[in-house]
């Protein structure tokens, strides 16, 4: 499907967004990602976009791991081809193995999932389905999770990835070349 709406060439963003997007949103090979050269049609939102999700990248309570966790199965949840495949990189890259990979496909009950890692995908499950965790997940995370701000945390990773979802399924943000697909791994 082509996009819905188009990337911004980097010669067309304006000063502020172009600072912005290449100091910290580059790909390895340094070219601004589609999803940011996308949401650069609107500088306002892609700059109030980007602080919050830094935060919870860059300074977020909840190990980055387990983070990921919470934001593939969102991804995967949402079915976002995108999302699903940047954030492979990013899992494999914080110590997800390619089994687990394939795990957070079957979901929570899959075998082999600690206790926590079930609640946590879980969690992101309950999220997606019903719009709040229910009080059994919610007192397993708080075991795992005894204060608040990783509690919070949980719930503000998933809502944020949905938005980021939202986001991509619907305007048609196209995958880098060689970034994986639902079908990965």
């Amino acid at each position: 499907m082509a996009p819905r709406i188009p990337p911004l060439d980097p010669a067309d963003l304006d000063d502020d967004t172009r600072e912005l997007v290449t100091k910290t949103l580059a790909s390895p090979d340094g070219e601004v990602l589609n999803i940011f050269r996308t949401m650069a049609h609107h500088p306002w939102v892609l700059k109030r976009f980007l602080a919050l999700g830094t935060q919870l990248l860059v300074r977020g309570e909840v190990g980055a791991r387990e983070r990921e966790l919470l934001i593939l199965r969102t991804g995967w949840n949402t079915q976002s081809e995108y999302e699903w495949g940047q954030h492979v990189a990013i899992g494999r890259a914080v110590g997800l193995t390619d089994v687990e990979l394939a795990r957070i496909k079957a979901g929570p009950d899959a075998d082999g999932w600690t206790a926590v890692d079930a609640a946590l995908l879980r969690a992101a499950d309950e999220l997606h389905v019903g719009s709040t965790i229910t009080g059994d997940t919610w007192s397993e995370l708080k075991n795992a999770y005894p204060d608040e701000k990783s509690l919070i945390e949980v719930v503000a990773v998933v809502g944020y990835y949905h938005l980021v979802a939202f986001f991509l399924n619907s305007t048609g943000v196209e995958r880098e070349a060689g970034v994986a697909g639902l079908d990965s791994p």
